[in-house]
């Protein structure tokens, strides 16, 4: 096992960090960083690998230290990317419900796209976790399953703090264990936060292997879903080290997407946005990526000092991004790249510490990828492709180009440096070359000098759409889209915002119904 090195800036990010916030109490993270020990080379063929998989929730792609946020704090995850590879044009394959987890998560199981599932139940496909499952491993869950509980029993082997459904109160998570007989038993209250609740799940399972069979542990959090309410200490360090508001922040998106109306999660603040609930918002989003972050370091810890440490892969990943103050939105319906990029870290064995990649790729990569990964055979017609290649230096690509369908409401392509978004409703088009506009901040698409370039994504999105079986009907030309002024628009909150959320963000709105 080789110890790897940590540079000054991990370890003064941590000790640099005082969260001692207005209730005095002291969160002792830094004795708690772990730095993870990396090996380089493969191990032996007698040691089959096993996979941690670590999963967010409505995590956006630049809510990582290592990865350029200077406002956040993030040690684990820092370390995670100082000793794998990260793929930094990773994407979700857009959705087909407005609760994007729902097909973001049937997609990385089933390996296949919206287009060709069924991502409510998954009735008819075969599970990532299903044919590791099939080839020996032990297949452990804790956390968020949004698919359905049948899917889950086919899947999984093991599971403890399991929580059926979308969201919660993170201090009033439903959750239910798997019983010793293979059934599911009854429904309890977690007794913990969510992030920390699920992590104890998997260390208790991290502590109970003895290297006899290989495993697939899934560990899905609901952090940083809404509703947004860290522990009080990390809200308190954000709230005295505001996050600055996204470079593409605006007031209200000034035309309907599709999904301004009466959708949940733009409903967790008013419009026209203010620069003082924004910023505020992001300080409770991103206290809880670092509390997150704080629990993967007691996962990885527990991982360390089992007997699997030399021959696991670790992935970290979310589910989809989130607005949060871009373009006036706070939720993920849309195909903007803070909604439909997410972060991707692979870790172990044969990985080449402290690389990344900006190839395209996709989060349902993951199934082929471990298939190859872990010499397993693959089902058939996979949507996605391995990602093996471009970190073992075989390729430096995977795809030219990537397609973001959402609903029936909004379509994307984008390649190495333009990107088309097309909004059928309405008839809209947008142009944005990311090259310059990263952000995609100005709409270029009428302007005659990148006529060539509208009609070269156009023909790249008919492409995507007839190998994905996707028949909308995409404008041609564009039509300006009618203005909205959603300013003061009646909200109300739902049944799992805490009283203090209610009371900030809603004011005298009527109550949520039980």
């Amino acid at each position: 096992m080789h110890q790897s090195v940590c540079s000054a800036r991990h370890t003064g990010l941590s000790a640099s960090l005082d969260l001692r916030g207005r209730t005095g109490r002291c969160l002792g993270w830094v004795l708690g960083v772990v730095f993870w020990v990396a090996p380089a080379v493969i191990v032996a063929a007698e040691h089959p690998l096993n996979v941690l998989f670590l999963f967010a929730d409505d995590m956006r792609a630049d809510t990582i230290a290592a990865h350029g946020n200077r406002h956040i704090r993030t040690p684990h995850l820092d370390q995670l990317v100082a000793d794998g590879f990260s793929f930094r044009n990773n994407y979700i394959f857009g959705g087909n419900s407005g609760a994007v987890c729902v097909p973001s998560r049937a997609m990385l199981m089933s390996g296949k796209t919206w287009f060709a599932i069924d991502t409510q139940t998954l009735a008819k496909e075969k599970l990532l976790p299903e044919t590791l499952r099939e080839h020996g491993y032990t297949t452990f869950a804790t956390g968020k399953w949004h698919n359905g509980q049948p899917s889950w029993l086919r899947a999984f082997s093991r599971g403890q703090s399991i929580m059926f459904g979308g969201m919660s109160d993170h201090t009033k998570v439903p959750v239910r264990d798997l019983g010793p007989d293979g059934k599911l038993t009854a429904e309890r209250v977690g007794e913990k936060f969510s992030s920390e609740l699920f992590a104890d799940a998997a260390v208790d399972f991290l502590q109970k292997q003895d290297g006899q069979q290989p495993f697939f542990a899934y560990v899905a959090f609901t952090a940083p879903h809404d509703p947004r309410q860290p522990p009080p200490a990390y809200g308190d360090y954000y709230y005295g080290h505001l996050p600055p508001l996204p470079v593409n922040f605006l007031p209200q998106l000034p035309f309907d997407n599709g999904m301004m109306a009466g959708g949940r999660d733009e409903n967790l603040a008013a419009w026209p946005r203010t620069e003082a609930v924004i910023r505020d918002q992001l300080a409770e989003y991103y206290g809880m990526i670092t509390h997150l972050d704080e629990q993967i370091g007691r996962i990885l810890a527990a991982l360390r000092s089992s007997p699997a440490a030399d021959h696991t892969i670790i992935i970290f990943a979310a589910d989809n991004g989130l607005a949060m103050g871009s373009h006036g939105l706070l939720g993920k319906q849309s195909v903007f790249e803070h909604s439909m990029r997410v972060p991707l870290i692979l870790v172990g064995p044969g990985i080449p510490a402290g690389k990344s990649s900006t190839a395209f790729t996709y989060l349902l990569d993951l199934y082929p990828t471990l298939c190859e990964v872990l010499k397993v055979t693959a089902p058939e017609s996979l949507a996605g492709a391995s990602l093996r290649p471009l970190w073992d230096g075989r390729s430096q690509s995977v795809r030219d180009s990537i397609f973001l369908p959402f609903l029936d409401l909004q379509r994307a392509v984008r390649d190495d440096r333009w990107k088309l978004i097309a909004y059928p409703k309405i008839g809209h088009l947008q142009l944005f070359d990311l090259q310059t506009d990263p952000q995609e901040t100005t709409n270029l698409v009428d302007r005659p000098e990148h006529a060539a370039h509208v009609a070269r994504l156009q023909g790249l999105m008919k492409s995507w759409q007839e190998r994905v079986g996707d028949k909308l009907a995409v404008p041609q030309t564009n039509r300006p889209a009618p203005e909205i002024d959603l300013s003061g628009r009646a909200r109300e909150p739902d049944q799992w915002q805490p009283a203090w959320i209610v009371k900030k963000y809603f004011g005298d709105a009527p109550q949520p119904k039980p």
